[in-house]
């Protein structure tokens, strides 16, 4: 007691049991500690098992009001009495269910509930619980056939399906069919609720009076059959049933054609608003090749440069290639974004040669500025000569260093080995500068990482041991290949640290210079203090002139 717990901002007392009493404590998730009053964060996994759970009990009153009959009363009455005490129990899962402010999640119990009791979903909540159904017991009531008209005030909970149904959307993989799914679900609700309503017509007029009402039927499930048989010719405005001989036949076949016609615009524009985003889902993934294809016909180039288009959209994915991911991860926070980007790309760095004694914040650092890039069978990564503005590394496949005829294989570079980092790190002594000094062939398909030469910049001067690491490895390489002047690199390396040694003459210099302004600053100062309060006396002694006379002759003498 009286201890700070490791995982809270603030102090937390432990109970003799060992649970935190303080509601109001900053628990992480993987804390052990049990707090005694118990809340759900509305975006853990209890949250959404337990609005999962609540999608049964809405569903059934939305589909058994309607449906039930006379017979199977006791069956009835245990399942409303189940509906009844879940409905009750998310009554109390609101009160203790958190909320959000200034972005903490609050888990104080009190202010749970208080905001609960005071938000429009309490009433709501209430009313959708109370038991009207007791009503039929009042004299004068008339009691009504399996109680579904007195229950109807359970189907007030929608709200909490509809909040199921997008938290189930957002957590999902598979999004696109849970809307067809859904969207099936509202489909078939309705034709049950208008045939369910149109037996009712049918029992009303009579069973069997004339061909348009349900023909009179000893088995329930034949009659509900016929009745959903008819809904769904109505609202999928398909038409072909029997001509209506009554007002009241009328009345509803039209109000049914009508409501056919708004939910069949209402179902074209969900099924076009999931087929869009099918596509777009892809189009974020993959590039389309139909552009590209589009444009080589347009300037009469096709045949074995389209093939080569279409073949390496195709192997993107085949082989799931992401070339787009980072417009994928653009909205992500920085630090979110180079968590996503390290579980996903660490390892291939880390089988880098050069990356392998890098330091876990470099490598975090390098994976945010990384690019994919695939090359197709033949394609040319690098041409010697070309001017070099980024590097890559390996990460799949395998490349060849060919000479000048572009068939002669000089060498072949494998999974974790890197190039290009030579006309970038401006090694002295490079005789080649910033061109390229080899042709690199893909040889199958690659699949590499693109670092650009700002970015690479950026990493290493932040990183200084990174940057010696590359520049010796680079020179290695060069003294391999006999493009590095040695001569000049002792020159360069004289010239810099004679650069260097006239930068600490010419700080030494300035920091002088300010010495001797600071000091002629306080002089100034000082000069100027004195010259104000000698103006101050001799401004008192005027003053006293004009009042004594005997003062003023005093001061003219």
């Amino acid at each position: 007691p009286g201890q700070t717990h490791p995982c809270q901002v603030r102090r937390c007392t432990e109970d003799p049991k060992g649970g935190c009493s303080d509601p109001r404590s900053l628990c992480s998730p993987s804390c052990t500690a049990i707090p005694r009053n118990w809340t759900l964060d509305p975006a853990g996994d209890w949250h959404y098992r337990w609005i999962s759970l609540m999608v049964l009990p809405i569903l059934y009153n939305w589909v058994v009001l309607i449906l039930r009959c006379q017979a199977h009363t006791g069956l009835w009455q245990a399942l409303d009495g189940l509906s009844d005490a879940l409905y009750l129990l998310d009554i109390a899962v609101h009160c203790h269910t958190g909320f959000l402010e200034d972005g903490i999640l609050v888990r104080d119990i009190s202010r749970t509930r208080r905001r609960y009791l005071g938000s429009w979903t309490f009433p709501w909540d209430v009313m959708a619980v109370l038991p009207t159904e007791l009503l039929c017991l009042l004299p004068g009531v008339p009691r009504v056939p399996g109680v579904p008209a007195a229950r109807a005030n359970r189907c007030l909970r929608v709200p909490r399906l509809f909040e199921a149904f997008d938290r189930c959307e957002t957590r999902t993989g598979w999004p696109n069919v849970f809307r067809m799914a859904k969207l099936m679900l509202y489909l078939l609700l309705g034709i049950h609720w208008h045939g369910c309503l149109y037996f009712a017509l049918s029992a009303h007029l009579g069973l069997g009076v004339d061909p348009w009402v349900c023909p009179s039927s000893a088995r329930p499930l034949r009659r509900y059959l016929h009745s959903f048989y008819f809904s769904t010719l109505v609202l999928t405005t398909v038409g072909d049933t029997p001509t209506p001989q009554r007002e009241e036949e009328l009345l509803f076949l039209t109000a049914g054609f009508l409501l056919a016609v708004l939910g069949f615009a209402t179902i074209t524009g969900s099924i076009s608003t999931v087929i869009v985003n099918l596509s777009s889902a892809s189009t974020a993934f993959y590039p389309d090749a139909g552009p590209v294809r589009r444009y080589l016909r347009a300037w009469g180039v096709g045949g074995r440069l389209a093939g080569r288009v279409v073949r390496w959209h195709q192997h993107l994915r085949a082989q799931r290639k992401l070339p787009a991911e980072w417009e994928v991860l653009q909205h992500l926070p920085r630090g979110l974004r180079a968590e996503v980007a390290a579980s996903v790309h660490l390892e291939a760095l880390r089988r880098v040669g050069l990356f392998r004694s890098w330091e876990h914040g470099v490598l975090r650092q390098l994976v945010l500025r990384l690019r994919p890039q695939v090359f197709g069978p033949g394609e040319f990564v690098c041409r010697r000569g070309d001017v070099g503005r980024e590097m890559y590394f390996i990460r799949e496949g395998r490349l060849a260093v060919v000479a000048e005829d572009g068939v002669t294989q000089l060498a072949v570079l494998g999974e974790g080995l890197y190039f290009g980092e030579i006309s970038l790190i401006n090694i002295k002594g490079n005789t080649a500068g910033n061109r390229r000094t080899a042709n690199i062939l893909s040889i199958g398909y690659s699949d590499l990482f693109c670092l650009g030469k700002e970015d690479l910049a950026e990493v290493l001067a932040e990183f200084p041991c990174a940057r010696a690491a590359m520049e010796a490895k680079g020179r290695e390489l060069l003294l391999r290949m006999g493009q590095l002047d040695t001569g000049a690199e002792a020159a360069a390396l004289a010239a810099e640290a004679e650069a260097r040694r006239r930068l600490q003459g010419l700080e030494v210099a300035l920091e002088g210079l300010q010495t001797r302004a600071a000091r002629l600053l306080a002089q100034l100062e000082a000069s100027a203090l004195r010259m104000a309060l000698r103006v101050q006396r001799l401004e008192g002694r005027l003053r006293d002139a004009v009042t004594d006379p005997a003062v003023a002759a005093v001061t003219v003498v």
